[in-house]
């Protein structure tokens, strides 16, 4: 088997709180830190448990994000497309890319003046690559990346936050358009690459994506599929996991996808997180794979 996310890179949560509020899912300002450093601490070991091998660095000084390394960069082999992130996450920028030269990639960075936010956007299933678009990546950057590290990209959009007369809202932070699944790792996940004459296999959640991208996902046979329900996506961060393709570690609150996934013979490993998830992120964004 092809196993995935053989290697990834985590930083740590003792510089994380939720005081800019840059999506959605920040309704809560008061952070419990050691519960969020104790919470990354079981990803940790989750990850270990799946035979991940895990590259720890600092967390960047007053970055408030900084333990979200998935939205650093795109890594595949020895080259990285580096992020360019919204204002109160620029600091990292400069961290990531000396961070990544110095574990030996060839760090290349996304034509001036476009979004992109790094693997939290842009999710490789073999030579595929499942891009989302309008929020916190451009299409223009993910045809970069695409094109500089070799993909096949299928380009995605989920659908936006709505205003109570359903408009579409920006964010008061960052001014960028806003949405639940600001990043596409909030609304597909990567369970098994494909292999020989064997499919991969992805995770998404239908209602997460505008019409033209559910159409396009229905009918894409690169790759089997399973669907996880809005309420698992929404409230459980059910999408965001890291899975070796053996092992799938992941929410602790989604039991629909979890029997889906040990029917289909993987094993689960589910880390509580709760204090994280104030932040917007979770299993996925604590990890940037490297492989």
């Amino acid at each position: 088997m092809t196993l995935i996310n053989r290697t990834v890179l985590m930083s740590d949560a003792q510089h994380f709180s939720a005081e800019q509020a840059i999506n959605p899912y920040y309704d809560d300002q008061n952070v419990d830190l050691a519960r969020a450093v104790s919470e990354h601490d079981a990803i940790s070991h989750a990850l270990s448990e799946a035979s991940i091998t895990i590259t720890s660095v600092p967390s960047p000084i007053d970055s408030q994000d900084g333990v979200y390394t998935a939205n650093w960069a795109l890594v595949r082999g020895d080259k990285a497309i580096l992020a360019r992130l919204p204002d109160v996450r620029k600091a990292e920028e400069a961290y990531a890319k000396q961070v990544l030269e110095q574990l030996g990639k060839t760090v290349i960075e996304a034509p001036e003046g476009l979004k992109f936010s790094g693997q939290g956007d842009a999710l490789a299933c073999g030579n595929y690559l499942f891009c989302g678009q309008g929020y916190r990546s451009d299409e223009a950057a993910q045809a970069f990346a695409a094109k500089e590290l070799g993909y096949d990209r299928i380009q995605l959009q989920t659908v936006p936050e709505l205003d109570e007369v359903g408009r579409p809202m920006n964010n008061a932070v960052s001014g960028w358009a806003d949405s639940f699944f600001y990043d596409i790792d909030l609304a597909l996940s990567i369970i098994k690459a494909p292999e020989g004459d064997q499919k991969g296999l992805i995770a998404y959640c239908p209602e997460a994506f505008m019409p033209e991208s559910q159409q396009i996902l229905a009918t894409f046979d690169g790759v089997d599929k399973i669907e996880v329900s809005i309420d698992e996506a929404t409230h459980a961060f059910a999408q965001n996991l890291v899975s070796t393709g053996e092992t799938v570690v992941m929410s602790a609150h989604a039991p629909k996808f979890t029997a889906e996934l040990k029917a289909r013979g993987l094993k689960v490993l589910t880390p509580e997180v709760s204090e994280l998830a104030k932040g917007g992120g979770y299993i996925r964004c604590t990890t940037l794979t490297l492989d």
